[in-house]
C-alpha cells in the first residue's frame, strides 16, 4: 500500500497523475479522478487508440465524465464505461484505491508506485548542453 494525495487535492485539481510499474512489469500512467465524494483510479490510456487523456495539463472532465482529446469519446468517472464515439462499448481498465480519512492510497497488487506525474517526468533534461553564455 502506497500512500498517494489526498481526496480533497483530486476535487480541487480535478484530477491526480502518477507512474508505477505495472502488470507486465513495464511503466504506466494513471489518473486519480474525483468520482462522487471520493475518486476512481483509471489507466491513463483511451481504449480506441491508446490515447493519453492527462499529456501533463490533467484530464479534461465535463459533468462527471473523461473526455478523450482525441475524438471526444466520454467515459463515466465512476465506472469507467464509454457509450459513444469511437470508444463506444469499451471500460477504462481500473486500479484499485483505497481511501482512509480522506488519504487516498494504491492497494492495487498488480500496480507498484514509481513516482507522481507521468513517465517522462522523472528523466531530467533531454540534453546536456544547457550552458548559458
Amino acid at each position: 500500500m502506497h500512500q498517494l494525495t489526498s481526496v480533497e487535492r483530486v476535487h480541487d485539481d480535478g484530477s491526480y497523475l502518477f507512474t508505477a510499474e505495472g502488470p507486465h512489469g513495464a511503466p504506466e500512467e494513471v489518473i486519480v479522478v474525483p468520482c462522487g465524494e471520493g475518486v476512481e483510479a483509471w489507466r491513463n490510456r483511451c481504449t480506441h487508440e491508446d490515447q493519453r487523456f492527462d499529456t501533463g495539463q490533467g484530464v479534461p472532465m465535463r459533468d462527471g465524465e473523461i473526455i478523450c482529446p482525441r475524438h471526444g469519446s466520454l467515459f463515466d468517472a465512476c465506472e469507467g464505461d464509454c457509450d459513444n464515439g469511437e470508444a463506444a462499448g469499451t471500460t477504462l481498465p481500473a486500479v484499485d484505491l483505497a481511501e482512509r480519512h480522506g488519504t487516498v492510497f494504491l492497494v492495487d497488487d498488480d500496480y507498484e508506485f514509481a513516482h507522481e506525474g507521468g513517465i517522462d517526468d522523472d528523466e531530467g533534461p533531454s540534453s546536456t548542453s544547457h550552458l548559458g553564455l
